[in-house]
């Protein structure tokens, strides 16, 4: 049996930065002239897009409180227009309810006057025999 060879570990873990590091090396770089920068990226073991992705978390303000992203499926965003939707199928359902019930009156009004014109004239008048 061979002895494990102390520079590579039997299962490579990711690596983890703190909130702090992070913020760290987004200044050293911040601060840093262009010519210093990849330095700064090789001495942390970093990419540029590492740096890119940090920066885009600091400007919208996730860094502040960063927890560590739970497994598993993501939730979906929640749409914007669904309390639009909502209303506007509510009143669709209300205005159909309104155009039966006028839809009922006005066939009502069609048989009144269909029976009216049955009518004999003289009853129409008020007339008797």
């Amino acid at each position: 049996m061979s002895t494990p060879d102390p520079e590579v570990s039997e299962r490579p873990q990711r690596r983890t930065f703190s909130v702090a590091d992070k913020l760290r090396v987004l200044e050293e770089i911040d601060w840093a002239r262009p010519k210093e920068i990849g330095a700064i990226l090789r001495r942390e073991g970093l990419y540029s897009s590492n740096v890119t992705r940090w920066r885009r978390q600091r400007d919208a303000g996730q860094l502040r409180g960063l927890a560590p992203a739970k497994p598993g499926p993501k939730t979906p965003a929640a749409n914007p227009l669904k309390t639009d939707l909502e209303r506007l199928e509510r009143d669709n359902a209300r205005l159909r309810d309104q155009l039966s019930r006028a839809e009922a009156v006005i066939e009502l009004q069609k048989k009144v006057a269909q029976l009216l014109e049955t009518l004999p004239a003289s009853v129409d008048r008020g007339e008797r025999k």
